[in-house]
């Protein structure tokens, strides 16, 4: 499933992503790596969703998120 059907609070582990060479390298670069545990800390409903990858927080567009596949066992 989309990173962005993922509600506040659930933990889920990312499987992939899909987009361009360029931003799947910036993203792995940030820690996003197939089989990372994720979880989501923030979602307001509008602007960015603040994640949680390995002890650092980010923060990302709705955009990307419908890109990056998860899977909610975590």
């Amino acid at each position: 499933m989309p990173l962005n059907m993922v509600s506040k609070g659930s933990e889920v582990v990312l499987k992939n992503i899909f987009w361009g060479e360029k931003l799947k390298r910036k993203l792995q670069d940030m820690g996003l790596t197939p089989g990372v545990k994720l979880k989501v800390v923030s979602d307001s409903g509008k602007g960015p969703v603040v994640i949680d990858v390995r002890g650092t927080r980010l923060a990302l567009g709705r955009g990307i998120l419908n890109k990056i596949y998860v899977d909610g066992a975590a």
